[in-house]
């Protein structure tokens, strides 16, 4: 992996200047006022500081830090729950503010910040073993440098999703998802894949993003003897090439950098583009939100010319959207037709993630009328 070279962060201790490397995976810039804090910080004293703009530079124990950032979203949380009673608002509007209070949430959870060293580890009492996270995420060290707490956390959350993997049946072994790449923990629209009805003679398929490589490699345990599996993110190239190797369905997969399609045409085209068109705001996010459906309208876009004769496009989404006001069931449906598309059946499941049940969501109502389809299409006759 590359070095990535972060700009700096600056800091005042006993009226001197330090500056270091600021790390941060989202793309947040280096906060501009920071204080030093420790073990004798008052969790009200650092909320207040926080949701000011200042970012915390912990000297104190590592431990007590994790402990301080818990304080700090057990704090901010309590304002959106109350605001949420205030008034009813429209499925869009619920949307919106709730993005603003995920964004307002991670700025001020984010400015508890911990040094790492040149070689990643955390110089405080307590310090957490975070090397080998660290390494897979950010790339070689080489300098000192500062990164925020909850995003330290985020790499050692995904290290050991790493490490142990996801079991997936309808893969007969488990995906190994690496740092920004989403993991298949939402386990229907594999499931839709594992089962539906492939083309007859399907003898190739092409895998449009596909991340992780879950799609591509339930296609080789279906019997399809030759995937082309595609996408344009470094990470989730290196990511899919791993699970592959790890399935051992090598001779049936090959993963391709390109911009959705690769050359060619094939009897079956997979995609699961992100679901929902809105702005992401981390790599993670990427994978769920689409700005402006862009995404999906170039799969549908460009389906029609790499499908073979008597080909099926299967396209796997949410309807999430639809129930939040963000995209109509025309919108899709038009994109389809003005693709030269037209669909040849639909099969349906409903989400079991604990989103869909939990009435404290602010998207509840939305989440509980949740459908993901596999939208099988062809190319409409000229």
């Amino acid at each position: 992996m590359p070095v990535i070279r972060y700009p700096f962060i600056r800091w005042q201790e006993a009226d001197v200047e330090h500056v270091a490397r600021w790390r941060s995976e989202a793309g947040v810039a280096a906060p501009e006022a920071v204080v030093v804090g420790d073990d004798t910080l008052k969790a009200d004293v650092a909320y207040r500081l926080a949701a000011q703009g200042t970012a915390i530079l912990w000297h104190g124990d590592y431990q007590n830090a994790r402990n301080l950032l818990q304080a700090l979203a057990r704090r901010v949380d309590r304002a959106p729950r109350e605001a949420s009673q205030k008034k009813l608002v429209t499925p869009a509007e619920a949307f919106r503010l709730h993005r603003e209070a995920q964004g307002k949430r991670a700025a001020i959870l984010g400015r508890l910040l911990v040094p790492l060293t040149a070689d990643y580890r955390v110089p405080l009492r307590r310090g957490q073993e975070v090397t080998a996270a660290c390494l897979e995420a950010l790339g070689p060290g080489g300098e000192d440098s500062v990164i925020s707490l909850r995003g330290l956390l985020a790499l050692i959350s995904s290290h050991e999703w790493r490490k142990k993997g996801v079991p997936v049946p309808a893969v007969e072994g488990r995906i190994y998802p690496h740092f920004g790449v989403f993991s298949p923990v939402r386990g229907e629209y594999v499931d839709l894949v594992a089962k539906g009805p492939l083309p007859a003679g399907c003898e190739l398929a092409f895998d449009i993003g596909t991340g992780s490589g879950i799609l591509a490699a339930v296609l080789a345990r279906r019997g399809v003897p030759r995937i082309v599996a595609t996408d344009q993110d470094s990470r989730a190239l290196a990511c899919a090439t791993e699970n592959i190797e790890r399935l051992g369905l090598t001779a049936a997969v090959s993963v391709v950098a390109a911009d959705l399609f690769p050359a060619g045409r094939a009897p079956l085209v997979v995609c699961n583009p992100p679901w929902v068109p809105a702005q992401p705001s981390s790599p993670i996010e990427h994978a769920v939100y689409d700005p402006d459906s862009r995404m999906l309208r170039g799969f549908l876009g460009g389906l029609a010319a790499h499908l073979a004769p008597g080909g099926e496009g299967w396209l796997i989404l949410s309807d999430l959207a639809e129930h939040l006001g963000l995209r109509s069931r025309d919108e899709l449906l038009g994109w389809i037709a003005a693709g030269g598309l037209h669909v040849l059946g639909r099969l349906d499941t409903r989400p079991s993630h604990a989103k869909a049940v939990d009435r404290n969501d602010p998207l509840h109502a939305a989440r509980a009328a949740e459908v993901t389809s596999l939208w099988r299409l062809g190319a409409a006759s000229r």
